[in-house]
């Protein structure tokens, strides 16, 4: 068997393997041609700039994740380093593997770079980060770009209570970089039993305060923006309109009339819990939004075209709740914030989740948009935010709590 020295290597594999030239590349990424582009070059090499759109696949683990970025071996494949001769022979091991059509980029990124075009310097996660994130960092479907979408994202809270609790905490540990909370409560040792944001070292403080505290202490990355004050028709829409999501936790329905119709009107997702003694419930309403990967579906008013009579149905305070229940009603809703942000999964669009902790039963109803909806049908009447205490005929304001222990509708 003959030897081949390392450029009789290369050669060979450039017999073997489709080149494409940086401007071949450039165009089709101007016509938006379908191309998966994997840099196959080294971390310290990636963070001082890629081609715009290009996959992060070290050249050691190629072969191993390759399959997990592009499954179809008949999709066009770009792969590039830094001169093109890793590239090269990258290629040639995915031709091996079934790929029929990858080719290598002449030049590599340096190539690239010396032709004028942009390429785009990345955020990437410090020392630091990279440990404490390295169970996310090792799902094909986070890695380092998730994570740092996670870290760059923005989501609101409405509540520091029972749903708030868990969602905040899980939010907060998975990485997400800002945390809204509207809550102009204070800590109550009847929260204790579910509000685990919270301990007896806080009764009597504000909870918006005892929250930033506890988050900060899961993760100093994360940066807690309070909002203690309830949240009005005057303020919803400077509130939401600051963040990409908004989870609801609050307990009442003029709330959830106003936090439903301010995210419809500025087109923010909005991911809805609530609890009742041992049920709940979890669904997501999302307006057209392409960002997301999935189309608009019902809001809440499509659920719930009218509120129920006031003292119709009772809230927690009056009929109880099961303690655990808003830690699995509040993990689910903060699970569906962090698929959104990442544009993985399929979100609870258009599906309400119900949960009964008595049988553990979980079931899924499909939920339709309604055309003739105020809001979000085909002729809306709810332009702009309304009297939401008038509408449900609720008293004034002030007496009206913004908690996190949902009743259900």
């Amino acid at each position: 068997m003959s030897q081949l020295n390392r450029d009789q290597l290369v050669e060979r594999a450039r017999r073997e393997i489709r080149e494409i030239t940086a401007r071949e590349l450039k165009d089709s990424l101007d016509r938006k041609q379908p191309v998966t582009i994997i840099d196959v070059r080294e971390r310290d090499e990636f963070v001082q700039g890629h081609v715009p759109g290009a996959i992060f696949i070290p050249r050691g683990y190629l072969e191993l994740q390759i399959e997990q970025q592009q499954p179809n071996r008949e999709a066009p494949v770009v792969l590039y380093c830094a001169g093109g001769v890793r590239s090269a022979l990258a290629a040639r091991n995915l031709k091996e593997m079934g790929y029929t059509n990858v080719s290598s980029l002449i030049g590599g990124f340096n190539g690239w770079k010396n032709a004028g075009y942009s390429f785009k310097i990345p955020t990437v996660l410090n020392d630091e980060q990279r440990i404490r994130y390295s169970r996310h960092t090792l799902l094909s479907e986070v890695g380092e770009s998730g994570q740092v979408k996670l870290l760059e994202s923005k989501v609101l809270l409405i509540g520091a209570g029972g749903l708030g609790s868990p969602a905040a905490m899980y939010l907060a540990a998975a990485g997400v970089g800002t945390l809204g909370i509207v809550d102009f409560d204070t800590v109550d040792i009847s929260n204790l039993q579910r509000q685990i944001l919270h301990g007896n070292k806080d009764v009597g403080r504000p909870k918006v305060e005892s929250a930033a505290d506890r988050i900060h202490d899961i993760n100093p990355d994360v940066k807690v923006i309070p909002f203690r004050e309830p949240l009005t028709s005057e303020n919803a829409l400077e509130i939401i309109r600051q963040f990409d999501i908004v989870l609801n936790g609050s307990d009442n329905f003029p709330t959830r009339y106003l936090v439903n119709d301010a995210c419809r009107m500025l087109g923010r997702p909005l991911v809805d819990g609530s609890i009742f003694m041992f049920e709940g419930q979890v669904t997501v309403y999302l307006p057209d939004a392409p960002e997301y990967g999935t189309e608009g579906g019902p809001c809440y008013r499509c659920l719930y075209p009218e509120p129920p009579a006031p003292g119709e149905v009772p809230s927690c305070a009056e009929a109880g709740v099961l303690g655990v229940l808003p830690g699995i009603v509040g993990s689910i809703q903060a699970v569906e914030a962090i698929k959104l942000i990442l544009g993985v999964g399929e979100p609870l669009v258009g599906r309400l989740l119900l949960i009964d902790t008595l049988d553990m039963s979980f079931r899924t109803l499909k939920v339709q948009r309604d055309p003739s909806c105020p809001l979000c049908g085909e002729h809306p009447t709810v332009t702009e935010l309304i009297d939401y205490d008038q509408f449900c005929g609720f008293p004034a304001r002030e007496h009206v709590h913004q908690d996190d222990e949902l009743v259900i509708a």
